[in-house]
């Protein structure tokens, strides 16, 4: 078996997966190393593991993985080897996060070209092409863009998201509700219309923490929630442990 772990900026999500079926989900508030370590224990059949991280912390959970655990890959995007292509010019910069969000594009629709969108802090638009990372852009999340409102203005509230799908708010807190998210909505929304121009074999996924709040506003066809960061790194792992 083997146990993913993905390090963000204030928690830990670690999986243990059997080939590609998962067997158990954790999630841990803020940067344990001891916790990670306590899961492989849990289960005694984890011969391998994978550690990626946009938050930093991996060398520490990395160490103390490898109490546990045979073979441990640190994932960095910049040296390890993956199974796709890589054109991205400064691959040093580039989050593991995105890396690997493409390479389980890749696995779940590996016929396609692929349009990955992932809600969170930052909302990332990444592209792959006949199999490889081209890149793509970088905006600021929902979170964020609440945020920004209210800390750069001097009398703008805190709000958040809305399931409603209004033409323009009414008050002031619709109004920075909708135009929030109304905002992103038609921002990824230019993209999908200018990626269904050119491609021909395409697919479209959502993932990430706010994924959820856009699935119904934009009207297309979208995988959401498949979690292609973990199966990208199980992928990941297990193309570099069977070179090995």
């Amino acid at each position: 078996m083997n146990l993913i772990v993905d390090i963000g900026n204030s928690r830990i999500k670690a999986v243990v997966m059997d080939g590609d079926s998962v067997v158990a989900e954790y999630a841990c508030s803020g940067i344990d190393a001891r916790w990670v370590s306590s899961i492989a224990e849990q289960h005694g059949a984890i011969h391998r593991a994978i550690v990626s991280s946009t938050g930093g912390h991996e060398e520490e959970v990395v160490a103390e993985l490898r109490r546990h655990v045979e073979y441990v890959l640190r994932f960095e995007p910049a040296t390890t080897p993956i199974p796709i292509g890589n054109a991205y010019a400064t691959p040093q910069t580039l989050g593991a996060d995105r890396l690997a969000a493409a390479v389980g594009g890749v696995e779940l629709f590996p016929d396609n070209d692929l349009l990955i969108v992932d809600f969170g802090t930052a909302i990332t638009i990444d592209y792959v092409e006949d199999g490889v990372f081209l890149g793509g852009n970088i905006s600021p999340g929902m979170t964020t863009r609440f945020r920004a409102l209210a800390d750069y203005t001097a009398k703008l509230p805190m709000c958040g998201a809305s399931e409603e799908e209004l033409p323009y708010g009414r008050t002031t807190i619709e109004a920075i509700e909708q135009g929030v998210m109304q905002g992103i909505t038609y921002e990824i929304e230019g993209y999908i219309e200018a990626f269904f121009k050119k491609k021909a074999k395409k697919c479209i996924i959502f993932t990430g923490g706010d994924a959820k709040y856009f699935v119904k506003r934009i009207k297309n066809t979208i995988f959401a929630d498949c979690e292609p960061v973990i199966i990208g790194l199980n992928r990941i792992l297990n193309y570099n442990a069977e070179k090995n």
